[in-house]
């Protein structure tokens, strides 16, 4: 077989897109997941993702190094933020690479903001699962991406300690998720803009950092890792959720892609990567992560910092069996939903039995029943599951004090 001349650009982690086959290990997960999912990767597509591994957000990357550049750093930042907050039109004399990066962020065409608002209110229904499958299987099983892991671990993630990064996403999620919170001057559009902020200014620095491996990793938060890490909070949520027991209807699978659809594109990225339904991103998904290297240290490293973070509560020792319980329900969460091989790739205890799923399986279809036969209640319901998600953020924040 003859080798095609661009792989040479292809990153070390990215190889096995050249295997003759994909088809995952045949277990029930992937066969349920075939159902989704067409294994064949066209060349074009498989060009399209080596390229996406060199690729990071134009946008805000061109607005951070030119912010570089200039002798008054902290003053264009200052400028920047401002923007942010009171909107562009409030800077005088106003930089145009700053001016060109907020006409960059104005609404798209494709934009639904009913659309975006209902999957706000849809999530916010789902209460506490949501919390737990993006904790335990959005978030813990994304530590399997050791390509992704490396941004991490040199950003101080392991020192950081598991209990912020968490804290801090579920701040973000919160945000966003709060009703009309990605509109322009809302929490969630803010926040949104900062992380990409954050991203741009962490992609410059890693770029110039001697333990980058380029040829091994590509990119620093490029745009595959990106749309991976963009799929995670939409497709693998909604299937976690549904495993969990919480029943979905077709519109509130359309508005929660379209919420995220529109979120992930403030976040930069691109919408090529991008996808309307279920199914697109699942394809897409499964791409994504041809390009992963295998789980190694960095994934036992973070799987173990954030499943021992329970047992790191500061409570009375009185209360401490509680600690031990959400040890074994996290994991539990995580062993039903991977398995033992993927609790084995995280370096995590596969004795865990997966418990806590079919304890709650029946009350969340229960409650998921009644939500939609009981239209006079919904609000009820929404108000009910954004307390729980408020309560399980500011219990986590309270640790941290």
């Amino acid at each position: 077989m003859t080798t095609p001349a661009f792989m040479t650009q292809t990153p070390q982690r990215a190889k096995q897109l050249w295997l003759e086959t994909h088809s995952p290990r045949p277990s029930w997960r992937a066969k349920l997941i075939h159902r989704y999912v067409d294994w064949i990767l066209p060349d074009a597509r498989r060009q399209q993702l080596i390229a996406g591994l060199w690729q990071g957000d134009k946008v805000m990357d061109d607005f951070v190094s030119w912010m570089f550049a200039q002798d008054n750093i902290r003053h264009i930042k200052q400028q920047f933020e401002r923007a942010l907050v009171e909107g562009i039109h409030q800077i005088k004399e106003c930089p145009a690479p700053l001016a060109s990066l907020f006409a960059a962020i104005e609404p798209p065409k494709w934009l639904d903001e009913d659309l975006v608002r209902q999957g706000a209110l849809a999530m916010q229904r789902m209460g506490t699962p949501a919390n737990i499958v993006l904790r335990d299987l959005a978030l813990m099983g994304g530590y399997k991406m050791s390509g992704f892991n490396q941004t991490l671990v040199l950003t101080g993630a392991l020192t950081k300690g598991a209990d912020k990064r968490t804290s801090e996403t579920g701040q973000w999620w919160s945000d966003c998720t709060q009703e009309n919170g990605m509109s322009r001057f809302e929490v969630g559009f803010k926040s949104t803009i900062q992380v990409r902020f954050i991203h741009a200014v962490v992609r410059r620095h890693l770029q110039t950092n001697e333990k980058w491996d380029s040829q091994t990793w590509g990119l620093p938060i490029c745009q595959v890792d990106m749309a991976a890490t963009y799929l995670g909070f939409c497709v693998v949520f909604l299937w976690g959720l549904r495993g969990l027991g919480v029943m979905i209807s077709p519109q509130e699978s359309k508005s929660i892609m379209h919420f995220w659809r529109y979120t992930c594109w403030l976040m930069g990225v691109d919408e090529q990567w991008l996808v309307n339904t279920e199914k697109e991103g699942a394809l897409l998904l499964f791409q994504c992560l041809l390009t992963q290297a295998p789980p190694d240290w960095t994934t036992h490293e973070l799987a173990g910092a954030l499943a021992k973070e329970p047992l790191q509560r500061g409570i009375p020792s009185r209360f401490q069996w509680r600690q031990r319980l959400a040890y074994s329900k996290h994991l539990s969460v995580t062993r039903y939903f991977l398995g033992k091989r993927g609790m084995q790739d995280l370096g995590l205890p596969t004795t865990i039995l997966p418990w806590y799923p079919p304890l709650v399986f029946g009350v969340n279809l229960s409650k998921s029943v009644l939500y939609h036969l009981l239209p006079m209640y919904q609000q009820r319901f929404i108000q009910q599951g954004r307390a729980e998600q408020v309560s399980n953020l500011q219990e986590l924040g309270m640790r941290l004090g």
